[in-house]
């Protein structure tokens, strides 16, 4: 019974999590257990387990009257988020250039870069799947763990706040791509 009630926690946490992520749930909604529960055919704790998680992964936080809701992510935060992004993955790269481990899988995401760029715009999320595997991908060139679990981390907070994609970065952010998978056999970042 224990197995269930964990394996009902993650799924609720999962569930609610994503919801923030997609934007469902925008900055500020507020958290309240018995509407979750309601809505998501559980019990209260689970949904009471799932807020606790998100409350400690900083995707919630508790009002002054101690209910529990969406939070935001200001521009200053994002603005921080995406310098100390930029100081990771251009390690990152740097340690998978110099690793010596083969790149098809970078070579294979290459082309689908391209793709984005030649054939029709991919949804936000097609997109945003991609960006996660070629950082991933780089950080496990690079041999560092650590690496690819804090450039994910820092991904998801930038991702609950453009909710996915700036469409006037789309085709900048595709050359940026296609630059560090062309940099990472020579040099790095």
């Amino acid at each position: 019974m224990a197995e269930t009630a964990k394996t009902l926690g993650s799924s609720t946490y999962e569930r609610m999590k994503s919801m923030i992520l997609d934007g469902t749930l925008p900055p500020g909604a507020l958290l309240r257990e018995k509407s979750f529960a309601d809505q998501l055919g559980v019990s209260r704790t689970p949904v009471r387990e799932a807020i606790s998680q998100l409350i400690s992964e900083g995707f919630a936080t508790r009002t002054s009257g101690g209910t529990p809701a969406v939070n935001s992510v200001s521009l200053k935060d994002i603005m921080e988020i995406l310098h100390v992004r930029s100081l990771l993955e251009c390690e990152a790269a740097r340690k998978a250039a110099t690793s010596g481990k083969k790149t098809e899988d970078l070579l294979a995401l290459r082309a689908q870069v391209e793709g984005f760029l030649t054939g029709p715009r991919p949804d936000p999320d097609t997109h945003y799947a991609l960006d996660e595997r070629l950082h991933l991908t780089i950080a496990e060139m690079a041999g560092s763990q650590l690496l690819g679990e804090l450039i994910e981390g820092l991904k998801i907070k930038t991702r609950m706040y453009d909710q996915g994609s700036i469409p006037e970065r789309f085709e900048p952010g595709c050359h940026e791509h296609i630059a560090i998978i062309d940099a990472i056999p020579d040099r790095g970042c």
